[in-house]
């Protein structure tokens, strides 16, 4: 592997107001893949990449990127589940007709980028190194078919809470209009279209005052899907309910997470289609305890409004659940080695 290291660091933010995806920090990874094959890995100094004006990706959008959180406490180093977030990066590489990687080989270049970049690593607790793995189309080719050649890189960025409230509820806005994905479609993997589809429901949810838009499926435009940067729980009576991974929804990281540890405490869980109907239903008899989203970004966000064709539904008492709070103590202790990892999900580095 290739280190070449920065002569001019940049100065550190202050990091007890980060924000999210603000500061990038000296270095990134970056591979190339030509002639059929990946490259050497490189970890250089963090620079814009020079583009050609008819490179593939500006035109026909083959790119997909995942997203992880590394972690410092006491001077030790750990990631969350990355060997996982590589295995779904191949599977969106199959999807869109581009190169897998090799799963050891890239994790090992991500650790050395960890370990160069420690010093970006914040303690505080909320906060985190985010992790951004990209991969695009990087042939000069004006045409409609999968390209050669390949560029695959990484950049980090200390980051504190991803929603400016913090752990305060959220407020999502069901879009029943517009549509993220279908069967079939993109939906069930991270490719960048899938992103730039659900950007005009998140507008529209803004001007009305609310963080998200919540989405609908394309078919019949009834059930449930997901937030568009989270997956989505719901707290029925005592049974925690997502919806099902049909083929439009993420199989979120965090969302996996939170399922194994629910089912191993001794929750109720189910994964099956909700419809609006049966959740605006559950908000009117009580049975609706709680919602809350999850990702990697937000780890866990509970919600404590919704809207549904010009009508507000508080959820509960409009804050943070039981549920939510415990899942999000025991997942958040998980990470930063406050709990005991039970479920081999944290790898330490340093």
């Amino acid at each position: 592997m290739k280190i070449e290291l920065t002569k001019n660091k940049k100065k550190k933010p202050d990091y007890s107001d980060l924000g999210f995806g603000k500061y990038m920090s000296d270095h990134m990874l970056v591979i190339d893949y030509d002639d059929g094959k990946w490259g050497e890995p490189q970890i250089v100094p963090y620079a814009p990449f020079e583009i050609d004006p008819a490179t593939q990706i500006l035109h026909y959008g083959q790119g997909i990127f995942e997203g992880l959180k590394a972690y410092k406490k006491d001077g030790k180093i750990t990631l969350f589940r990355p060997r996982d977030n590589i295995l779904r990066m191949n599977t969106s590489a199959e999807r869109l007709c581009m190169p897998k990687l090799d799963t050891d080989s890239v994790l090992e270049a991500l650790y050395e980028l960890v370990r160069v970049e420690e010093d970006w690593i914040p303690e505080a607790d909320g906060t985190s190194l985010y992790i951004r793995p990209t991969m695009y189309c990087s042939n000069v080719f004006l045409g409609v078919k999968a390209g050669t050649k390949y560029r695959f890189f990484i950049i980090v960025c200390p980051v504190g809470a991803y929603y400016a409230n913090g752990l305060s509820p959220t407020k999502i806005f069901i879009e029943d209009f517009y549509v993220r994905s279908s069967i079939g479609g993109t939906g069930a993997i991270k490719c960048m279209g899938n992103y730039a589809a659900s950007l005009i429901g998140q507008e529209k949810a803004h001007k009305l005052n609310y963080d998200q838009a919540l989405w609908l499926d394309a078919k019949d435009k009834k059930y449930i899907e997901e937030v568009g940067s989270m997956n989505i729980f719901f707290v029925i009576n005592d049974t925690v309910v997502t919806p099902a991974l049909t083929g439009s929804i993420l199989p979120g990281i965090t969302r996996d997470s939170a399922l194994k540890i629910l089912k191993k405490d001794g929750y109720k869980t189910e994964e099956r289609k909700i419809s609006v109907d049966e959740l605006i239903e559950a908000q009117k008899d009580k049975s609706l305890k709680e919602i809350f989203g999850t990702g990697t970004a937000a780890v866990i966000s509970p919600v404590g409004e919704f809207a549904f064709k010009d009508k507000n539904y508080k959820v509960g008492d409009g804050n943070m659940g039981k549920v939510t709070e415990y899942l999000y103590d025991k997942l958040t202790g998980i990470q930063t080695g406050r709990i005991k990892d039970e479920y081999n999900w944290v790898v330490r580095i340093k």
